[in-house]
């Protein structure tokens, strides 16, 4: 095989260009972006040098910029005839297409040729229910066939027949015609011009089109015989050349993606948790849709999106203020200057770290764009020229000086209003309820919170206290059903019994399913060694483990409101400032912790509490024989 070496290295530039209009547009994926680039470039320089696809798969949350950074690829490799995009679907309805080698026929692009094809939303072709039952389905199951050989199976064999043999009906019929001495008007009949579309495409002609329509019906059945003398018309359609890309959204590795009030959860704590997502995850989420043999078909090229950074969130504001700056200036000619405040609003307000940067973008229309507009026709009607725009955010106004003028326009963001709308008793519940969580938690574990909060942008979300990610063991188990009753049970502490809240249901559920593991499941109970979870043919019977259950839990309840009477002081102090605030950072808890002579580590979001096993195993192996075992 000889290779065009100038052809390589152009392309390569092209590569090196579309690497670097990438990065300028997509905030916070530069390690995608040099992955994806990296894994296609061997499809892009030398594709006849391929034996299977590429098959490269992208998974992330909603909003992260899966699909559009294929597009934005595509356009940036001149690629745009040469692509489609396919989202499949097992539910089975009406519908034109039923297989891929049909969908890549419609778009031509079924040629065996250079092209790129995105699966989005694979998620959504699951072949498993819940249950882990199959999904009976017959529809594009040439998919499976493109991911495992690169080859889908041609529909021509079948086609060429059936056209073949209405043709050789035709002419027998006018042939009986003609005997019978009647006219048939079809002698110098030739091809339409979707017939000839349909021949170009089943035989692959290179033909124009218009040559091929001037052709006789009686040549088109030759060209059809000739087409069946030679085999290769029916071998598959070899797609070594096409690259693959798999979209989706895999909620169960991604679980950060299910909580709620995320618009006040910190977005640096999402991204040390998606940070900590693996190819195992996804394998095994993977797994939960999809037969064992099919997941294999996925390969190992998996690029998982991380959740973005705060430092992303606001690179992406002031991006986008600074886009839409440019735009007023050289459409207007009025130079405007935005104040920080302005981003510290539209953050408050847009940003959502499990849903990407779509809200990002809704926020800053809201709160920049409609008021800029009004700021703008005061300064065109003035003949001014430049506009310097703030937030107060004691007043809720946005203000605007425009040459001498000052124009302050009240506003208050969609997620601030829910936020003023919290009553200060129900704050003050729910600071209580929740500096009892935190309490149990920085007393049992020595770890500050990594977040605190009391006042939420949600109706329905009463707070929540923001853990470290824990390395379950006997002891933890039983410190975090504490850390789950500590704030109900702080509630009954600080108010009284009688008028503590009905906040503590989910708690109770938590505690509920952590004891009926410690006893059924792991046999952390002595008198309980066999495993009562198990199901059908293995199955005990778990109830008698309920008494145990039982007992272990009000056990533990008292050995918590003891923990919380010896912090009171601490409870009280915590409850007082979160239900000012509502919320509090990890240094600012352990400060308070500090005064009340309890010192706890502030630890980092992707801190993971884990016992020094390994010091523990080097001190044994050093003791004397007679000491070990």
């Amino acid at each position: 095989m000889e290779l065009d070496l100038p052809q390589i290295e152009a392309r390569k530039q092209t590569l090196e260009a579309a690497r670097v209009e990438l990065k300028q547009h997509f905030v916070g994926i530069d390690d995608i972006i040099d992955d994806l680039l990296d894994y296609i470039q061997i499809w892009y320089l030398m594709p006849e040098i391929l034996s299977r696809p590429i098959i490269i798969n992208l998974w992330g949350m909603t909003g992260v910029g899966k699909t559009d950074l294929v597009r934005r690829l595509v356009k940036c490799l001149n690629f745009q005839d040469r692509f489609t995009e396919i989202e499949l679907s097992n539910v089975d309805s009406t519908a034109w297409q039923t297989s891929v080698s049909e969908i890549l026929e419609s778009n031509n692009i079924n040629d065996g040729e250079s092209a790129i094809v995105l699966f989005d939303e694979i998620q959504r072709f699951n072949t498993l229910n819940p249950d882990g039952s199959p999904i009976q389905t017959t529809k594009f199951a040439d998919f499976w066939e493109l991911l495992s050989d690169g080859k889908l199976s041609k529909r021509e064999k079948v086609d060429l027949d059936h056209y073949l043999q209405d043709y050789l009906f035709q002419q027998r019929e006018q042939k009986r015609q003609r005997d019978r001495g009647q006219a048939t008007g079809e002698e110098e009949s030739h091809l339409g011009l979707y017939e000839a579309q349909q021949l170009k495409d089943m035989l692959k002609l290179d033909h124009d089109i218009l040559d091929i329509a001037d052709m006789s019906r009686w040549q088109m059945i030759e060209k059809l015989q000739q087409a069946k003398r030679k085999k290769q018309i029916y071998e598959p359609i070899d797609h070594a050349k096409t690259l693959v890309i798999i979209s989706g959204n895999l909620d169960e590795a991604f679980s950060m993606a299910t909580q709620t009030s995320e618009s006040d959860i910190d977005a640096d704590i999402f991204h040390a948790f998606t940070q900590k997502i693996t190819l195992v995850d996804v394998k095994n989420a993977l797994s939960r849709k999809f037969r064992p043999e099919q997941v294999a078909r996925f390969g190992n090229i998996h690029l998982i999106y991380k959740s973005l950074k705060k430092t992303d969130f606001e690179r992406l504001i002031e991006q986008e203020i600074q886009s839409i700056a440019d735009k007023t200036q050289d459409k207007f000619g009025v130079v405007i200057h935005i104040d920080h405040s302005i981003h510290q609003l539209i953050y408050r307000n847009g940003v959502f770290p499990v849903q990407g940067v779509r809200p990002v973008f809704s926020s800053v229309v809201d709160i920049l764009e409609t008021n800029l507009s009004k700021f703008l026709f005061a300064a065109l009607l003035n003949h001014q020229k430049t506009i310097d725009i703030t937030y107060d955010f004691t007043t809720a106004e946005v203000v605007a000086i425009i040459g001498s003028m000052t124009q302050r326009l009240p506003f208050t963001g969609q997620v601030d209003k829910i936020r003023q709308s919290n009553l200060q008793d129900t704050v003050t519940n729910i600071s209580v309820h929740e500096s009892g969580h935190a309490l149990a938690y920085m007393v049992l574990f020595g770890l500050a919170p990594l977040q605190l909060k009391s006042k939420l942008a949600d109706s329905y979300a009463a707070g929540f206290t923001f853990p470290h990610q824990i390395h379950e063991t006997r002891d933890t188990l039983v410190h975090k059903i504490k850390i789950y009753l500590a704030g109900g049970l702080a509630e009954e502490l600080v108010f009284g019994a009688g008028l503590a809240s009905i906040g503590r249901g989910h708690d109770r559920q938590q505690v509920t399913t952590l004891a009926a593991e410690y006893v059924r499941r792991y046999g952390f109970d002595p008198k309980y060694q066999a495993n009562y979870a198990m199901d059908e043919a293995y199955e005990l019977n778990k109830f008698t483990t309920d008494r145990t259950i039982e007992k272990m839990i009000a056990r533990l309840v008292k050995e918590t409101v003891e923990l919380l009477k010896q912090y009171q002081p601490l409870l009280h102090d915590l409850s007082w400032q979160l239900a000012a605030t509502g919320s509090l950072e990890a240094s600012q808890a352990a400060a308070i912790a500090l005064k009340h002579n309890l010192t706890v580590q502030v630890r980092e979001e992707g801190f993971l509490h884990i016992p020094n096993y390994h010091q523990i195993l080097q001190e044994g192996l050093s003791l004397p024989d007679t000491e070990q075992g």
